[in-house]
Order: structure tokens, then C-alpha cells, then sequence
């Protein structure tokens, strides 16, 4: 499945992850949203919460809002302490 057929994932990030390396839906569900957010975060610095958000939604099949509190937060740990 293309990653733009994926919740969250618009042409713009398909075209940053093709360039990251990960080609499909399966390579990012494999690879995982924290591992796919470093790939994109090493591209361009400017990479922020709301993509790993993102990411995560993507790889559920939701809207990113939809995320668990606790996966929010999961992600939000992740992300400040990637900083």
C-alpha cells in the first residue's frame, strides 16, 4: 500500500519518507513511527511532534487525534528527550 493511502500521511510526507527510506506502508509499520521520526528528524530538524503523531496514526489506520492519551504521552516522553 502506498503511505499516501495511509490516515495522516499526505503527498509532502510521502515524499519525505520515500526520501528517508521507507518506500511503503509495510516498511513503516516494520520500521516504526520513533525510528521513522529519527529517519525524517536526521533529514530536516524542523520534523516535529505533530509528525511523529503522525506517524503513529498511520500505522494504527487513525486519525492521529484518535491516538490514546497514553500513546501521546508515550510519544511526547520520546520526543523531548530526543531534543
Amino acid at each position: 500500500m502506498k503511505l499516501s493511502e495511509l490516515p495522516n500521511i499526505g503527498n509532502a510526507l510521502e515524499k519525505r519518507l520515500i526520501e528517508a527510506g521507507i518506500k511503503d506502508s509495510e516498511q513503516l509499520k516494520k520500521i516504526g513511527s520513533k525510528d521513522a521520526f529519527i529517519s525524517l528528524r536526521n533529514m530536516d530538524s524542523s520534523t516535529c511532534l505533530n509528525t511523529l503523531y503522525a506517524l503513529e496514526g498511520a500505522i494504527q489506520g487513525i486519525r492521529w487525534h484518535y491516538l490514546s492519551d497514553d500513546i501521546k504521552e508515550d510519544l511526547k516522553k520520546f520526543y523531548n528527550d530526543f531534543q
